[in-house]
C-alpha cells in the first residue's frame, strides 16, 4: 500500500486497502490522541477564555477515555475511505494531478469521519472546559438540555476547519514524499516519513488556527446565544477581541498537530507496512502450497 506513489500500482483490492486503512488509521489515532492530550487540553482552554482569563492546568486528561471511544472509530473511517479513494482517483486522473486526488481523498474522508468527529469533539471540548466530569454523563446532559442537534454543535465550523485541514495536510505530506522518493530513489524509512508527517501538519495547523478558534467557541458555548453562527462568531470576536484572538492557542496547536502529525503518519506508514508484509507472506503460503 504506497502512500501516493502517483498511480504507479493500477489495480488494487478496494476493500482490502479499506481494512488495512481503517486499521492502520484507527491504530494511529488511538496513539497520538493518548500521548498528546493534555497539549489539546491546554489548546482549548486557551481559546474558549475570554479576554485576560487564567486558564486551569488540573485534569489535562479530562475526557480522554470518552474521547477514545470516538477517535478509534474516526480515524479509522478517515483513512479507511481516504486510502481507496486516494488510490482510485490516482488510477483515473493524470499522474500529473496527484495533488488533487490526494486533496479530494482527504476531504471526502474528512465528511465521512465527522459524523463521528463532531459528536466526539463537543463532548471532549466541554469536559476540557469542566462542564461535565463524565462522557457517558456529558452525552446524556447534552440530548437532554439541548437535543440531539447539541452533540453536532458547531458542525458547520468543524468542516470548515476540518476539511480543509484534512485536505491540505494530507496533499502537504503525499506530495513531499512524493518529491522526497524521486530524490532519494528508494523507499522512506520511518524517520523520514515521521518527519515529513511533522512538518505537513506543523504548517496546516498554523494556516487552520482562526477557524479552530470559531470551532471551539461555537462548540463550548452550549445553549448560550453569544454566537449564532460561524459568520456571528467571527464578527463578535474580531469586534470584541480583536484580530489577535484568532490565533489564541496557535503555540501549543502547532506543537500539538506537529507532533501529532510526525507521531500519526509514522505510526500510519508502519501499520501499513506490516500489513502488507503479512499480506504478502499470506499470498506466498498460498502459492507454495
Amino acid at each position: 500500500m504506497g502512500g501516493g506513489e502517483g498511480g504507479q500500482e493500477k489495480s488494487f483490492n478496494f476493500f482490502q486497502v479499506l481494512l488495512e486503512g481503517s486499521i492502520a488509521g484507527g491504530t494511529a489515532g488511538v496513539v497520538v490522541e493518548t500521548a498528546l492530550y493534555p497539549i489539546d487540553t491546554i489548546k482549548t482552554r486557551l481559546q474558549a477564555a475570554r479576554g485576560g482569563s487564567r486558564i486551569e492546568l488540573k485534569g489535562l486528561y479530562s475526557g480522554l477515555g470518552g474521547n477514545l471511544a470516538g477517535v478509534l472509530p474516526a480515524s479509522a473511517i478517515f483513512v479507511g475511505v481516504y486510502e481507496p479513494t486516494k488510490r482510485k482517483l490516482l488510477e483515473t486522473l493524470p499522474e500529473n494531478l496527484s495533488a488533487v486526488a490526494h486533496f479530494t481523498a482527504g476531504a471526502i474522508g474528512g465528511i465521512a469521519a465527522s459524523l463521528i468527529r463532531v459528536p466526539t469533539e463537543v463532548v471532549k471540548q466541554r469536559m476540557q472546559t469542566g462542564q461535565f466530569k463524565s462522557a457517558p454523563n456529558a452525552v446524556r446532559l447534552i440530548v437532554a438540555k439541548e437535543g440531539f442537534k447539541g452533540l453536532y454543535a458547531g458542525y458547520g465550523s468543524f468542516l470548515l476547519r476540518d476539511l480543509p485541514f484534512d485536505a491540505i495536510q494530507f496533499c502537504i505530506y503525499e506530495q513531499l514524499r512524493i518529491g522526497y522518493k524521486l530524490v532519494a530513489k528508494r523507499e522512506l524509512n520511518d524517520p523520514e516519513n515521521a518527519l515529513i508527517g511533522a512538518f505537513a501538519g506543523a504548517i496546516t495547523g498554523a494556516i487552520t488556527t482562526p477557524l479552530d478558534v470559531m470551532k471551539t467557541r461555537l462548540m463550548v458555548q452550549g445553549q448560550g446565544t453569544q454566537y449564532s453562527g460561524i459568520v456571528n462568531c467571527a464578527q463578535t470576536i474580531l469586534r470584541e477581541e480583536g484580530p489577535k484572538a484568532f490565533l489564541k492557542g496557535i503555540e501549543p496547536r502547532v506543537l500539538w498537530i506537529g507532533i501529532g502529525g510526525s507521531i500519526f503518519f509514522g505510526v500510519l506508514e508502519k501499520t501499513k507496512s506490516m500489513l502488507a508484509e503479512r499480506r504478502n507472506r499470506e499470498v506466498g503460503a498460498l502459492k507454495d502450497e
